[in-house]
């Protein structure tokens, strides 16, 4: 089953390490990984996707409670959430397949952020979907280069991952 789980830690160094640790000794590949600060600069929120057990996963979930750097955990698995993932896509174009290139980015609704003789970097914001098909759709025309954020999630509503006393 795969989870999202968003956790508040201090912004620290080394706890990025101890966190992604954790799940690597219980044999849980991380699928995708997002650290940033939030709205307070001395809290940083890591988005962690990850496929695996239930049980196991709910150990290291109990686990990341007791570490002192870790402020909240929350696992969106039967919350109601927005998931958002940020790609660059750098692919090929010349004059006759520019225009076709822009129909694309036009229909997924990316954005043109770099255009040079022989390339253009394509910039899109979505769920893992719709990002899929928007590569899908470029790799006729050579792609050179692709990095992606990794997935961002938070509640939707009133639901609050944010702490409500630090």
């Amino acid at each position: 089953m795969r989870h999202t789980i968003v956790v508040l830690v201090e912004n620290k160094s080394g706890v990025l390490a101890r966190i992604a640790g954790l799940f690597s000794a219980r044999g849980f590949n991380i699928d995708s990984l997002s650290v940033g600060e939030t709205e307070d600069s001395t809290i940083s929120r890591m988005t962690i996707v990850v496929r695996g057990d239930e049980q196991i996963l709910e150990q290291v979930m109990k686990q990341l409670n007791k570490l002192i750097d870790v402020i909240k955990v929350s696992d969106f698995l039967n919350v109601s959430h927005v998931e958002r993932d940020l790609v660059m896509i750098k692919v090929k174009a010349n004059s006759s397949t520019r225009s076709e290139i822009l129909q694309i980015v036009d229909i997924f609704r990316a954005k043109i952020i770099d255009v040079s003789a022989k390339t253009l970097i394509i910039e899109m914001t979505g769920n893992k979907g719709k990002i899929e098909a928007l590569i899908k759709m470029l790799q006729p025309f050579e792609i050179e280069e692709l990095a992606r954020t990794g997935i961002i999630a938070m509640s939707r509503g009133m639901n609050k991952t944010k702490i409500e006393n630090k």
